[in-house]
């Protein structure tokens, strides 16, 4: 049985977002749901859970766009209904961004 890791909400988030991991070219991907330590992502290949990149993808916070672009870390990586499903952890999120994320999280 598999128990959800997650120490925090998650909101429901379907945008475009590219993916650039460590010595790899960017892809773009797609996000599935965000929280304020994380996001999930729908990837093209499977990923190595300990795996670092750079994601980023606009937020619509206030009806206004936000550019958010985090490093984060792989936490798991899954084979579900034909794609790969990718669960990244936010490393050292700034401090606008996170304000930003906790608003669009409320």
């Amino acid at each position: 049985m598999v128990t959800d890791q997650r120490k925090s909400a998650r909101k429901i988030l379907k945008v475009r977002a590219v993916l650039a991991m460590e010595g790899q070219a960017p892809v773009q991907v797609r996000t599935s749901d965000i929280g304020v330590n994380g996001v999930s992502l729908t990837v093209p290949n499977p990923l190595q859970t300990g795996q670092v990149g750079q994601v980023a993808f606009d937020l619509l916070v206030d009806g206004k766009s936000f550019p958010l672009q985090a490093r984060a870390r792989v936490m798991y990586c899954i084979f579900s209904n034909g794609e790969f499903k990718a669960g990244f952890q936010f490393m050292n999120l700034d401090l606008n961004a996170l304000s930003q994320l906790s608003r669009f999280l409320r």
